[in-house]
């Protein structure tokens, strides 16, 4: 995974972002680094809230990513610095246990993720020393991924510094995992195409087996991203865990309904799979078993012959055990609508009728719909952003990333491209202080990026 020495000189010289950087690390640590590493955010197209269902996402990587700048020693100590004076620098020894704070996350939890989670793979006892000096630029609790490229680039650092071979598939994997001790019960996706990523295609990325599939974009239409400016840390809050576990008791509930044992079952997809049923056919089930009110615990005990206990410790997860009510049809409705949204998607991209812009974006609007109405995961600012974007020439937009913040992405015609970000930026950017001073780096055009590398400095 690293790249040929001569051009990284060649790029360090032209790049002003990797030559500060170095200059950086060498007045912090008094020594020149070793290699680079960088893991790229992303934008979701369409897909949301479905990969930790088992279905198939379409994402691209965006040019926005975290950079480091990595030495290895002996010191028996991994020291790192961020170039945001407002993330403090930490050091933890490589000899003791790595524990990640859930409670109260920083940011270097994330990067702690990605090295336990590469100690563990490989069972280091003792990890290389490190010093490490991180940048970014994808906007933190955006949606566009800053953690999990955090998470990537520290696991492929990690990797590299302790002279551990792995595939990028094999990172992926790695990296969804170890993420989870942030306590984030995500589904695999930010991490698969931060690694799986290739320069000017989007990908459909499907799991059990993790696979990526290229899908080129229409001509004629760029994907724009706009910041609501509403942060939202999915690690901090219950929001994100609370749609995971309603997801997995929807899972068990319609599986009782059909005959067939729920015991094994976490997923949607799982249920679909054994009922050999298609996504219509699934939503047509989902209008036959479950009810639009919301469920409480006892409803769903009696229905599948739990207890209180085992309702506790096998369904819900840490930050999830107060709950008293569940809205289970509306999130497998949206789930296995946004699977079928998915496909045609995809399906659209490799047939290119003339119309495809438009059937994308009708696509698109249909997803933002269904995670404002159903999935719930939008908030006022996003949905006052995606209508601007509409009015402003946008043929689809929506909520990407988690939801309840965040971004929008939008698909505009290339010709209306300066006048749409022009409209949006009077719209929703100019009229509050808060907003317009953070508009340069929160509305942007992004072209599909290029996945996680090692960059060797010598």
């Amino acid at each position: 995974m690293a790249a040929d020495p001569p051009k990284l000189r060649t790029w360090i010289a032209a790049n002003e972002r990797l030559k500060k950087l170095k200059n950086a690390f060498e007045t912090k640590y008094g020594e020149s680094p070793l290699f680079f590493a960088y893991a790229p955010g992303r934008v979701n197209l369409i897909g949301e809230h479905i990969d930790y269902c088992g279905y198939s996402v379409l994402p691209m990587a965006i040019e926005q990513n975290i950079l480091a700048a990595v030495s290895a020693n002996s010191s028996g100590v991994i020291q790192l610095a961020n170039t945001n004076p407002q993330y403090q620098d930490f050091k933890v020894s490589c000899t003791t246990e790595i524990v990640i704070d859930r409670g109260n996350p920083k940011w270097y939890n994330y990067f702690l993720c990605g090295v336990k989670g590469i100690q563990e793979q490989f069972g280091i006892t003792s990890l290389a020393g490190m010093c490490c000096f991180v940048d970014g630029t994808v906007p933190p609790s955006s949606g566009l991924s800053s953690s999990s490229a955090l998470v990537c680039c520290s696991g492929l650092l990690t990797a590299e510094a302790n002279k551990k071979s792995l595939s990028k598939v094999a990172l992926a994997e790695i990296c969804a995992k170890c993420e989870r001790y942030i306590g984030t019960e995500g589904g695999g996706m930010d991490q698969s195409i931060s690694f799986l990523a290739e320069q000017g295609t989007a990908k459909l990325i499907e799991f059990q087996p993790l696979r990526a599939t290229d899908v080129r974009l229409p001509d004629g239409a760029m994907f724009v991203i706009s910041n609501s400016c509403v942060e939202m840390n999915k690690a901090a809050s219950s929001h994100y865990n609370i749609r995971v576990v309603e997801c997995r008791i929807a899972t068990k509930m319609l599986a009782q309904a059909r005959g067939v044992d729920p015991s094994g079952l976490l997923k949607l997809s799982q249920v679909q799979t054994a009922l050999k049923a298609s996504l219509e056919e699934m939503l047509a089930l989902v209008d036959e078993v479950l009810h639009p009110e919301p469920y409480t615990r006892e409803e769903i005990c009696r229905f599948l012959g739990v207890t209180s206990e085992q309702f506790a410790t096998e369904l819900l997860s840490a930050n999830t055990q107060i709950l008293t009510q569940f809205k289970l049809h509306q999130r497998a409705k949206h789930v296995y609508g946004e699977a079928a949204r998915v496909m045609r998607f995809k399906s659209v991209c490799d047939s290119g009728p003339a119309e495809s812009v438009q059937l994308l974006g009708e696509l698109m609007n249909r997803s933002h719909a269904s995670c404002r109405d159903l999935y719930e995961c939008s908030c006022p600012e996003l949905d006052q952003l995606v209508d601007i974007c509409l009015k402003s020439g946008a043929v689809g937009s929506r909520l990407t990333g988690a939801g309840w913040g965040g971004c929008a992405v939008s698909m505009v015609p290339t010709e209306k491209v300066e006048s749409f970000l022009q409209s949006v930026r009077e719209a929703y950017y100019l009229p509050d202080p808060r907003r317009a001073a953070m508009e340069k780096q929160s509305l942007f055009v992004s072209k599909p990026g290029g996945g996680a590398a090692i960059l060797l400095a010598d």
